[in-house]
């Protein structure tokens, strides 16, 4: 055995704990970096997606009808049509409310003019009187035989009011 002081041998048992620690961390601090991922590949559209539109059609229909998000959807398994939005401007967004007004979606590519249907005891499927500003109204369409499928684009007439383009979502 070798004889060692106190100092020599807390010096040299540091040392060694110093050279031990450091093999078994620099293998990790050490390691090459992984090869850059190749960039993921674009993913198909998802059917999920948000459906907004453009900014300008925006500014339009807030400026000339006094609605922001026109938005039309799939409701009650594809047997109905609901078109929605929401109301800035109530002067005006009056002419959509307009109970005088018969609204229809249509649908260029199926081929069909969709209706608001009148119920027996309910009256029409649609909002109507004063609009206020902040709400959102809506009105739905009978879509018998599912004409109208998710994705097609369609137009919405009420009076004087055309919402084209709008994408079924």
């Amino acid at each position: 055995m070798f004889d060692c002081n106190f100092m020599t041998c807390t010096k040299a048992w540091l040392l060694a704990g110093a050279l031990a620690s450091g093999i078994f961390v620099s293998p990790a601090g050490a390691q090459t970096a992984a090869p850059a991922a190749a960039p993921p590949a674009p993913a198909s559209p998802s059917r999920y997606g948000p459906n907004r539109l453009p900014r300008r059609a925006d500014m339009f229909y807030r400026g000339a009808w006094g609605i922001e998000e026109p938005g039309v959807r799939l409701v009650e398994s594809g047997e109905m049509i609901r078109f929605t939005y929401r109301v800035v401007e109530p002067d005006k967004a009056k002419a959509l409310n307009d109970k005088k007004s018969e609204p229809s979606l249509i649908d260029m590519q199926a081929g069909v003019r969709l209706v608001v249907p009148q119920m027996d005891q309910v009256g029409q499927l649609r909002q109507s009187g004063s609009p206020e500003v902040g709400r959102s109204y809506w009105m739905a369409f009978s879509n018998s035989g599912r004409r109208v499928k998710k994705g097609d684009r369609v137009d919405v007439v009420i009076g004087q009011f055309r919402a084209t383009g709008l994408i079924v979502e």
